[in-house]
């Protein structure tokens, strides 16, 4: 017998104002099932995540929990208390030697508050570090269910991938929303996609869910044009007498797979750069031996680097890396401390910045955009700015709208729009995919597949990253930017052998506090080189040395993971072994922390 779901909805139905988000929808989530919801902004996402956790009440139908259910709720708007330190909010207040001698909450804390000293207020913090102290927060609880919304945001690749792996490999529940299409192939079992006040339930992650949504739309286009069929026969008979001997269209039933077999690659490479090369010119943007500083850090040091016609360039880095800095750099924007930036006399440049403020809230959506040019040219050809405005979701009353009155992820597709009408041949992109749904998302792939010109994308989002460029560039902390011919996929390998070489001490990221010993000082009321404090050395050396092996064996098993990702018998040895590595490293870090307290 099955067992109970944790949380069960029956025939709920939740409206905003006159508008239905949810219509009798029933839906249960069972325990350690992992559920991805996707959908348009507005669809209702958050609400039935809301309706789920019981922060709404439905107008109708009925919710039910199992007893005693531990819900872990992440929230687009954090809930830290302004009052608070970081180490109050995330750690209850422990000291560092209490968190530290646990792994899993060493590695939430160092990978989430990486950079945020403990022992600041949380009324200081940037809106991102509230929201990765909230993350962190959420994940040191222990829950039977994990409902996280947006859980992405304002993480950099690396961490998203890090995250990825930690929620797959928890033991709760998981109802999470995201557009993040790369974690939801990674993490989920099953998709929901909320629409028209439904939701429709697909088996697997985001590509599953793709090649199962579009199964249904050919089943359903198939059935929509037989009923078409029958329809006009029935007119005919009507006008003419007799039924018009047409013969049926016939469609084939193939397997999801064949709907891709005979697709074409998304762009025609050497056409759009030849089509860039004939708007561009050969010289696009050159970077001469530039130094790039921010306060005292190093950003580029001598770094020499060129973006030419057609290039798609994707950046990644971690946060404070300087993506942000370099796409100014590129942009004319900020001012290199040495060398020099040239740009080509053809040059057109349009760069979407992360900010939303240069937009006029009083204005119309529709001529707003005329005002701009009412026909674009692409490589396929010219596009109105009413199909543009259509295309990117913008139908109906919302041409009318103000500006003021769109939502975030309105604004942000509309400042996008704006920029493309402009018809820019170089485009800078700064985390275009904050605040857009997946829908929209594909949108703007599909119009940049056929845009010509050079594009330099910065994006946390793997998948766009991926889909959208042909080549990735990182700013590893070595003050160049390095070509990575395997994508996403080398940057991580390569920042997992960085800090595995750096070593795996269990020391807290923030600085530690006033008065704080040091592992080398000698210990209080013992004499300095005594034969107990000589070998509790010996045992922080020896110690260390093992940690720092560890780490790297766990990043070549996260790695072989990774590729290994649809072999379930090799997963699972993979598992074992990465458990056999904790274990052996908590004992050493309990072997680390009595030596330590040796040496004061």
């Amino acid at each position: 017998m099955a067992a109970p779901n944790l949380v069960n909805l029956e025939k709920v139905s939740k409206s905003f104002g006159v508008r239905p988000l949810l219509s009798e929808v029933s839906l249960g989530i069972g325990e350690g099932q992992r559920i991805g919801v996707v959908g348009r902004n507005g669809d209702g996402k958050s609400t039935l995540l809301n309706v789920f956790t019981g922060t709404e009440e439905p107008d109708s139908g009925r919710v039910s929990q199992t007893r005693g259910l531990l819900v872990g709720h992440l929230h687009q708007g954090d809930r830290l208390d302004d009052t608070h330190s970081v180490r109050e909010a995330v750690l209850a207040g422990r000291a560092d030697h209490e968190w530290a001698a646990d792994a899993t909450t060493r590695e939430v804390v160092e990978v989430l508050l990486a950079g945020v000293e403990l022992d600041r207020p949380v009324a200081g913090l940037s809106g991102g570090e509230r929201r990765r102290c909230a993350l962190a927060a959420l994940l040191l609880d222990q829950h039977d269910l994990l409902v996280l919304d947006e859980p992405t945001n304002h993480l950099d690749v690396e961490a998203v991938a890090w995250l990825a792996q930690h929620v797959a490999g928890l033991s709760s529940a998981l109802l999470v929303v995201t557009h993040d299409r790369w974690f939801l192939d990674a993490v989920c079992q099953w998709t929901w996609e909320v629409h028209d006040g439904v939701v429709d339930v697909y088996e697997g992650g985001y590509a599953a869910f793709t090649l199962a949504r579009a199964e249904r739309a050919r089943v359903a286009a198939a059935v929509e044009s037989r009923r078409a069929n029958l329809a006009r026969k029935e007119l005919a008979w009507l006008r003419r007498g007799a039924p018009a001997r047409t013969s049926k269209p016939k469609f084939r039933i193939d397997a999801a797979n064949a709907l891709i077999e005979d697709e074409p690659p998304p762009r025609d490479s050497l056409a759009l750069q030849k089509f860039a090369t004939q708007r561009l010119g050969k010289d696009v943007v050159d970077l001469e031996h530039v130094d790039l500083r921010r306060g005292d850090r190093v950003l580029l040091r001598d770094a020499t680097w060129r973006l030419g016609p057609g290039d798609r360039v994707g950046i990644v880095g971690v946060n404070g890396a300087g993506k942000t800095s370099v796409l100014s750099l590129v942009a004319g924007a900020l001012a290199p401390d040495a060398g020099k930036v040239k740009t080509g006399r053809t040059v057109a440049l349009a760069h979407l910045t992360q900010q939303l403020d240069d937009l006029d809230p009083t204005a119309r959506v529709l001529p707003t955009v005329e005002s701009i040019r009412r026909v674009t040219t692409t490589a396929d050809g010219e596009i109105t700015a009413t199909s543009l405005l259509e295309r990117f979701g913008f139908t109906g009353d919302r041409l009318t709208a103000r500006i003021g009155d769109l939502s975030g992820g309105e604004r942000r597709r509309f400042q996008l729009l704006c920029l493309l009408l402009e018809e820019p041949n170089v485009l800078l992109l700064d985390e275009p995919t904050n605040d857009l749904d997946i829908e929209t998302l594909q949108v703007l792939e599909d119009f940049l597949d056929g845009w010509p010109g050079t594009l330099l994308v910065v994006s946390h989002d793997r998948y766009f990253l991926e889909r959208a460029t042909d080549s990735v560039w990182a700013l590893l902390g070595d003050g160049q930017l390095s070509m990575l011919p395997r994508g996403v996929d080398e940057y991580l390998e390569r920042r997992a052998a960085s800090t595995s070489a750096k070593g795996a001490l269990p020391d807290s990221p923030a600085a530690p506090s006033a008065g704080a010993p040091s592992v080398g000082a000698p210990a209080r009321g013992a004499k300095s080189g005594s034969a107990e404090e000589r070998a509790a050395r010996k045992t922080v050396a020896r110690v260390e040395k093992r940690l720092a092996r560890i780490a790297a064996d766990e990043a070549a098993l996260n790695a072989e993971a990774v590729e290994h990702a649809a072999d379930y018998e090799r997963l699972a040895d993979i598992g074992t072994r990465l458990q056999a590595l904790a274990d052996e490293r908590d004992e050493l870090e309990l072997e680390w922390l009595e030596a330590a307290e040796l040496l004061g």
